[in-house]
């Protein structure tokens, strides 16, 4: 090592080393729907993805996990849901801890209104059932930062 190094041979290995790990696992894809079948297709998607997922099955219980875990990373919710439907949960979330979450709305029932009050609510993505899942699980990995 000369005068003029900054680090030495062993530090810049060990720096090489730390580089060329692969990426930490991403925060984890909550996932909301009332609806249990989907729900578990999603998290199948996401989990054969390397995608870590959390599953609500209502607004209420979405709200509730996203105060107990601030590390989520990115929320899929259904539109039809029972008393706090998809857009009233987005819009709780974005007045409350979750302002910068990025969210995908899942639908099989949609209108324009819908899909533009999603517009006004800064959603990433408006995707209609039946889903592709290699388009979703894009579109995920985007907003997640990992990559594909």
């Amino acid at each position: 090592m000369s005068d003029h190094d900054i680090l030495s041979d062993a530090e810049r290995e060990a720096l090489s080393a730390i580089m060329l790990e692969p990426n930490l696992p991403s925060a984890p894809v909550l996932i909301v729907d009332d609806d249990k079948d989907a729900r578990e297709l999603l998290a199948e998607i996401f989990t054969q993805g390397g995608i870590r997922c959390m599953t609500a099955g209502s607004g209420e219980a979405a709200l509730e996990l996203l105060q107990a875990t601030p590390s989520i990373g990115l929320m899929i919710t259904d539109l039809r849901m029972g008393k706090i439907d998809g857009l009233e949960l987005i819009r709780r979330v974005r007045g409350s801890v979750g302002v910068a979450l990025p969210v995908i709305i899942v639908s099989g029932d949609a209108d324009v209104k819908d899909a533009i009050a999603a517009m006004h609510l800064s959603v990433v993505d408006f995707l209609l059932k039946p889903i592709d899942a290699k388009q979703l699980l894009a579109v995920v990995r985007r907003e997640l930062g990992v990559e594909s």
